[in-house]
This record gives structure tokens, C-alpha cells and sequence, in this order.
């Protein structure tokens, strides 16, 4: 009765409706105008120190994003890359002084943590604008830094694949909760 409560929450739905899409419509483009919220949920996304240690490369061109699919499943682990209309790459960008300071103090790397976030406001963007998506971070880099002309000099950490789903919804399996949280001590 109490999860059932806690799921009224619209946050909490679109939470426990985002999922790992592994099969997208490739036959259908993802709309400009929801591509773009996306990328605004992303950008602004907190960072420490409002660093923002991140650049987006946004692949949308058939072509190209075919080229991009091709390198991520060229590994065999991702094939379904090769039917994701939308590959979102971020690229880690150097971190502010102060973020940086603080990396080395508190022995936090922060950049990969701001990443992180901003990863999940666009996983839960595109899951809002009715649309899938897939982290991975199994992937040819240097071949997919060819393709969109990333500096070699440069960590491409993540490629987000967008699309439509051409999937139903699975069934969400967590830990239960007394596994992963606990009040007021270890």
C-alpha cells in the first residue's frame, strides 16, 4: 500500500518508466523541438562548482548516426546501437579551478560525478518527451571520435542512444529497499 503511494508521485512514474531501450524505430525521427528540451534538461544539470565539465555532441544525421551505431555494436556487446536515430556523446571538458582543487582535496574525482548527473537528466528528459534511451559506455572511442571529429586529446566518456522504443516495458528489478538504505546508520 505504501509503494503504491509513493508511485502517485509524477516524478516517481517517469522514474519507474525510464528503462534501458535496446530496440528503437528506426524508421522514425526524433521530433527537433523534444531533442532540444532534452539538451536543455542536460545543460543545466548542477555541476560542483558549476564547472559544467562537459561538452554534447548531438549525431542526427542518418548517416552519420548509422556510422556511430556501427562503432558502438562493432564490439558485439551494443548491436542495437545500429537502430538509435539520436546519439547524444559527452565529452569531458576540463573542470573549473576550483572543482578541480577540490577533486585533488577531497579525492573526488568530480567531473566524472557532474557527468553523471547530467547523464540522468537526459535519460529522464527523453523518458519524458515520451521517448527511449540507453547509457553506454562500451564503445569503439576512437572511432567514433573519427567520425565526429572529437580531439584525440579528448575523454569520450558516454554515447546516449534516443529513439523511440520499438519495445513494450519490462518489469523493473531492484534490490529491495532494506538492501540499499538505511536511516541514521550503516
Amino acid at each position: 500500500m505504501e509503494e503504491n503511494k509513493l508511485l502517485d508521485s509524477d516524478f516517481l512514474k517517469l522514474v519507474t518508466s525510464r528503462q534501458s531501450d535496446r530496440s528503437y524505430d528506426a524508421d522514425r525521427d526524433v521530433e527537433p523541438d523534444k531533442l532540444e528540451r532534452i539538451l536543455e534538461a542536460a545543460r543545466l544539470a548542477p555541476s560542483a562548482c558549476n564547472a559544467q565539465p562537459w561538452k554534447f555532441v548531438v549525431v542526427n544525421d542518418k548517416e552519420l548516426a548509422l556510422k556511430v551505431g556501427k562503432a558502438a555494436a562493432g564490439l558485439g556487446m551494443n548491436k542495437f546501437a545500429v537502430s538509435a536515430p539520436v546519439h547524444i556523446l559527452i565529452v569531458e571538458e576540463s573542470a573549473n579551478l576550483t572543482s578541480f582543487l577540490g577533486s585533488k582535496i577531497k579525492g573526488k574525482y568530480f567531473p566524472l560525478i557532474d557527468i553523471g548527473i547530467t547523464t540522468a537528466h537526459i535519460a529522464l528528459a527523453a523518458q519524458s518527451e515520451g521517448l527511449g534511451s540507453c547509457i553506454m559506455g562500451w564503445f569503439d572511442e576512437k572511432e567514433v571520435k573519427r567520425l565526429v571529429g572529437i580531439p584525440a586529446s579528448k575523454r569520450l566518456l558516454l554515447d546516449i542512444l534516443i529513439g523511440y522504443s520499438s519495445r513494450p516495458k519490462r518489469k523493473k528489478l531492484r534490490k529491495p529497499k532494506e538492501k540499499v538504505i538505511s536511516y541514521n546508520k550503516y
